[in-house]
């Protein structure tokens, strides 16, 4: 049986504004022992939406953040159908008060996705996209355009974390943006480009499920992306991957020559 995106969607809505935004500055956190931050609303989240997938859809099974790497790899491994799932991305920005996170859901089919949903609950922000059939925000069609601004001049969505150690010197020595913003949250940060909002974007390593979702919901809204050495965003493992993105092409191309100029690790 094919998923139904909206219905998926729509029940997304209702665990994260349950589960999450509920509890935002109510909760306390935790640490894991990579160092992120876990709080009881991304176990919460977790678990409504672990439960919702496996009651109506038993036959597919589902990736998340909050298993270990063993069951992670496992899964990856051997699943051609999969559900790629971050109940809450952004808890550190959730655990110190920030309104900047979501909750997002991918549906991989032979390593590619084919459905994809990033909630923001505190804004009440539905971004969804199925492939071949657009991209979407509360409903609405989203479709990337041209910006106007030269590179010189662009807003740049940057997080300097994991990028090369020249990199980060250059970006921070010789910019070459007009200002830059990092959300702290990489699933708003594909969609928020998917919506026009900034001009350029980059992030240094993220996981799968940190990607998942953004990467189809920006192709389908006419985005465009890659990783630093300009080959497609990779889909198919759990090593940190890096993001170059742009809603705009010519931005995009002049962004990522930039970068390849400085990358120490191509």
């Amino acid at each position: 049986m094919q998923p139904d995106l909206q219905a998926i969607a729509q029940k997304i809505r209702e665990i994260a504004r349950a589960e999450i935004l509920s509890r935002f500055e109510r909760v306390g956190y935790e640490f894991k022992d990579d160092g992120s931050v876990l709080t009881e609303a991304d176990l919460a989240a977790n678990q409504g939406i672990t439960d919702y997938l496996q009651a109506h859809y038993p036959e597919i099974p589902l990736l998340s953040e909050e298993m270990d790497e063993a069951q992670q790899t496992r899964l990856l491994r051997e699943s051609s159908v999969l559900w790629c799932l971050d109940p809450l991305d952004g808890t550190s920005n959730f655990a110190s008060g920030i309104p900047l996170f979501a909750t997002s859901l991918a549906l991989f089919q032979a390593g590619q996705v084919v459905l994809a949903i990033t909630y923001d609950p505190f804004r009440d922000e539905l971004f969804t996209a199925s492939r071949g059939q657009g991209a979407y925000l509360n409903g609405k069609p989203l479709r990337c355009r041209q910006t106007g601004f030269k590179l010189k001049h662009a807003v740049a969505l940057v997080d300097f974390k994991r990028l090369p150690k020249l990199m980060q010197w250059v970006l921070l020595e010789h910019t070459p943006y007009g200002s830059q913003r990092n959300l702290g949250a990489s699933t708003l940060e594909w969609a928020w480009m998917a919506a026009n909002r900034g001009h350029v974007y980059l992030h240094g390593g993220m996981k799968l499920w940190d990607l998942a979702a953004g990467s189809l919901i920006l192709a389908e809204a006419g985005g465009y992306s890659s990783g630093l050495n300009g080959e497609p965003v990779s889909l198919v493992n759990l090593a940190h991957n890096s993001v170059v993105a742009s809603p705009d092409h010519e931005l995009f191309t002049q962004w990522l020559a930039f970068l390849q100029t400085y990358n120490d690790h191509v």
